[in-house]
């Protein structure tokens, strides 16, 4: 079969040839002209005095593509929504494995399970694919969270904050810190197909300790810690975002923390009363840093930054932080995106 031949067209494109060139003959085009343009499609160019008698003794419905045969389905279309469903709304766990991740040997092992259907492993894929699923990697979400409070969060707390910021004039900001490790290795490289390829890294252990905070307007401050950040250290972070404040002539700086032990501190707590309402400190629900866009700040430094410098040591992985972050200062659009998250919707809603 030659390399062009039109036979090996879909089914779906040979059908619309063949309406396409029966309908030219009918207009009046010549079949002899007809078949020449099909033969530069690879189909020979009497192939259109075969379409042409099937029209008249079968009828137009004759030429259009048939079902291709296979395989009758092992699964109904009831189970095949039932397990779509138990795929969706449920995890391995609620029907006894002692796994939480889907794979297609679990979903193999449960289709046997509850429809006393045998499918192999590569059938179970195609099936999953049918239905619209996709392996994906998911996201985690600490079983702790308080559903209520997350959901107050979002309806009530953050825009009664957000209110208060308008009317007083004040900035809202997302504050967070984070740690990145030499052992901390993300990202792929590009090699020879069943050959693994090999990063020279250092192979000592040290690590560094960061905070940010942004705002919706793009806005980015940090500090890169020494060591552990304690109280005196977030309480030093608080005034650098005060004094921002205050030589811009700005209103009050609003913060929004997690509840990390340092921000719980009774020093912390001093110092934000002493500011007469300058500085407000709210915290985010427990568990629940999907709420902080201020987690996409690391996961630029970390992932997209210190992953693929690998750095050596402790100097060159401050240097490489700091870059980063500074880099995203200058690009404060970059810095609005992080707010794009569905699951920080609710900020958006009350800008």
């Amino acid at each position: 079969m030659r390399e062009d031949d039109g036979r090996k067209l879909d089914h779906q494109t040979l059908e619309a040839l063949r309406l396409r060139a029966t309908e030219q003959v009918a207009r009046g085009v010549p079949a002899a002209e007809v078949g020449a343009g099909l033969a530069a499609l690879g189909l020979h160019r009497r192939t259109i005095y075969t379409w042409l008698a099937k029209e008249r003794t079968e009828g137009r419905q004759a030429l259009r593509a048939k079902p291709v045969p296979g395989r009758r389905r092992k699964l109904s279309d009831a189970q095949l929504g039932e397990l779509a469903a138990l795929i969706t709304d449920t995890d391995p766990r609620d029907h006894g494995f002692a796994v939480a991740l889907w794979t297609r040997e679990i979903a193999r092992q449960l289709i046997a399970a509850r429809f006393g259907v045998v499918l192999t492993v590569a059938s179970v894929g195609r099936t999953l694919h049918d239905l619209g699923f996709s392996a994906q990697r998911p996201l985690y979400r600490a079983e702790q969270a308080d559903p209520v409070a997350v959901a107050r969060w979002k309806e009530t707390d953050y825009p009664n904050i957000a209110a208060e910021a308008k009317a007083t004039g004040g900035t809202v900001f997302f504050v967070d810190e984070a740690g990145v490790r030499s052992d901390y290795h993300a990202g792929t490289t590009w090699a020879p197909v069943a050959q693994t390829p090999t990063v020279a890294a250092t192979g000592a252990r040290f690590g560094l300790n960061m905070i940010s905070a942004i705002s919706a307007k793009g806005a980015l401050r940090f500090s890169v810690l020494a060591g552990t950040l304690t109280a005196a250290g977030f309480i030093a972070f608080l005034q650098r975002l005060l004094h921002d404040a205050q030589r811009t002539s700005a209103g009050p700086v609003f913060c929004i923390v997690d509840n990390h032990p340092a921000h719980r501190a009774k020093a912390v707590q001093r110092f934000v009363d002493s500011t007469d309402g300058a500085l407000r400190l709210h915290r985010l629900p427990a568990y629940s840093p999907q709420l902080n866009p201020d987690e996409w700040v690391w996961k630029n430094v970390k992932h997209d930054g210190v992953a693929p410098a690998a750095p050596n040591g402790p100097d060159q992985m401050k240097a490489v932080v700091t870059a980063r972050l500074r880099r995203l200062q200058r690009l404060p659009h970059i810095v609005r995106g992080f707010f794009g998250d569905p699951e920080l919707a609710y900020i958006a809603a009350v800008a």
